[in-house]
C-alpha cells in the first residue's frame, strides 16, 4: 500500500543517506497493513513507552509482510530475492515505495540494527516452505533463533540495550516464545505437513515420525513431547528474565508482560492435559490482564543477575556475534523524526490510533 503523501518526498534520486520522513504517515500505513491479524502485538505494544511504539510497529510490519510474502507467495525463492533486494535498498537509504520499507529504513539507521539479523529472520521464514526436517532439539532452537530470537535482538536494540548479555537474553526469550508456539500448535502444524518436534524424540521411543505426521493423533507419547518442549521453554524464560535489568525502567513492564503471558500458554496447556492436537490453547482475557498488572511491578523490581555470567545458548551465539561486530564497527545514524507536534499531542494521537484498531478488531470478530 503506497501513501500518496509521501510520493513527492522520496524519489528515485535519493542520496545515500535516508532523508527525514514524517513518521506518522508511514506508521498509519503500517498499521493498516497489519489490520485483522495483529491483536496480540498491539496489546503488547501498548505497554511500551510512547517513544518506542512507532519503531516497534514499523519493525513488526516489515516482518509480517516478509513472512506472508515467503509463506503464501507462488515462489518462495523469488520472494526471497525480492526481499533481499528491498533490504539492500533500505540499508543503502533508498527504500522503495512500500510504506513498511520506508518506515523500516528509519528504524534500522536510527537504532543501528544490523542487516544480518533481518537476513537471518528471512532464512527462518524460508525454512518453513522447504519442508525442513528438525532432527534434534538444537535444530529446533536454531529455527527459533531465526524466526523469533532475531526479533528479540532487534527489539533489544530499539530499547537501547545492546550489550552481549542483553542481546543474548532477548534472543533466548524469543526462542522460548517460539518453543511455546510449537507446543501449542502441534496439531495445526501437523495438519499442514509441518513437524517441529525433534525427530530424534520419536526414534527414542520407537515411533515413526512420518507415519504420525500423516495421521496426527494425540496420546501419552505426544503429551510427553509437549511437556519436554514446555520444560525447555521455561528454562529459557528464566534466562530471559535476567535481561530485564539491562532495560530502562519504562521498557521492563512490556517485556515482562510478554514473558508472563507466553509462559501462561504453556501452563494452560498443561492444565488441559497437554493436548494441542485436538484443540488450540487460549489464555483468557481476564488472566492476561492479571499477568499484565503483575508485570507492571518489574519497573522497579527485577531479578538479581546470576552470580556467574550466563553464556548464550548455542542456537543464538551467532545473533550475539552479528550485533557485536556491528557495534564495534559503526555508530547508529540519527535519522528518526516525529511529527511536529507537542508530546501531549503525539500521545493523544497514539491513543486514538490504538482505539481505532481495537474497534476494527471487534468489528471483524
Amino acid at each position: 500500500m503506497s501513501n500518496p503523501s509521501l510520493d513527492t518526498s522520496l524519489s528515485q534520486d535519493l542520496p545515500a543517506k535516508p532523508q527525514p520522513v514524517d513518521l506518522s504517515y508511514d506508521l498509519e500505513a503500517c498499521t493498516e497493513l497489519m489490520r485483522g491479524g495483529s491483536k496480540s502485538f498491539f496489546a503488547a505494544s501498548k505497554l511500551l513507552p510512547v517513544r518506542l511504539r512507532p519503531p516497534a510497529i514499523a519493525l513488526y510490519a516489515f516482518c509480517r509482510l516478509a513472512d506472508d510474502a515467503i509463506d503464501t507467495g507462488s515462489d518462495p525463492m523469488v520472494a526471497m530475492q525480492d526481499l533481499h533486494s528491498r533490504l539492500e535498498a533500505i540499508y543503502a537509504g533508498r527504500p522503495g515505495p512500500e510504506d513498511a520499507d520506508r518506515a523500516l529504513t528509519l528504524v534500522v539507521h536510527r537504532y543501528g540494527i544490523p542487516s544480518g539479523l533481518l537476513e537471518a529472520l528471512l532464512d527462518g521464514f524460508l525454512w518453513d516452505t522447504q519442508g525442513r526436517r528438525y532432527e534434534t532439539l538444537a535444530d529446533v532452537e536454531a529455527y527459533g533463533a531465526r524466526v523469533a530470537g532475531t526479533v528479540g535482538a532487534m527489539m533489544s536494540l530499539i530499547m537501547g540495550a545492546s550489550t552481549d548479555s542483553a542481546i543474548a537474553r532477548a534472543s533466548e526469550l524469543g526462542v522460548a516464545m517460539q518453543l511455546t508456539n510449537i507446543a501449542r500448535d502441534i496439531g495445526e502444524d501437523a495438519r499442514n505437513g509441518r513437524l517441529y518436534i525433534p525427530r530424534s524424540w520419536f526414534r527414542e521411543i520407537g515411533m515413526d515420525a512420518d507415519a504420525w505426521l500423516a495421521n496426527p493423533v494425540f496420546d501419552a507419547r505426544i503429551a510427553g513431547f509437549t511437556q519436554r518442549l514446555l520444560l525447555r521453554a521455561d528454562a529459557l524464560y528464566r534466562r530471559g528474565e535476567f535481561g530485564l535489568s539491562e532495560l530502562s525502567w519504562d521498557c521492563r513492564p512490556a517485556i515482562q508482560a510478554a514473558r508472563l503471558v507466553y509462559a501462561e500458554i504453556g501452563k494452560q496447556l498443561e492444565r488441559e492435559g497437554l493436548d494441542s492436537v485436538n484443540h488450540r490453547t487460549v489464555v483468557s482475557t481476564r488472566r492476561k490482564l492479571a499477568l499484565i498488572a503483575r508485570a507492571a511491578s518489574v519497573a522497579f523490581m527485577v531479578p538479581a543477575a546470576p552470580a556467574v555470567a550466563l553464556s548464550p545458548v548455542p542456537a543464538i551465539h551467532y545473533l550475539v556475534d552479528i550485533v557485536s561486530k556491528e557495534r564495534d564497527t559503526s555508530e547508529p545514524t540519527k535519522l528518526w523524526t516525529v511529527p511536529s507536534r507537542s508530546f501531549e499531542e503525539r500521545v493523544e494521537w497514539m491513543v486514538d490510533l490504538f482505539g481505532k484498531l481495537e474497534q476494527r478488531e471487534r468489528t471483524v470478530r
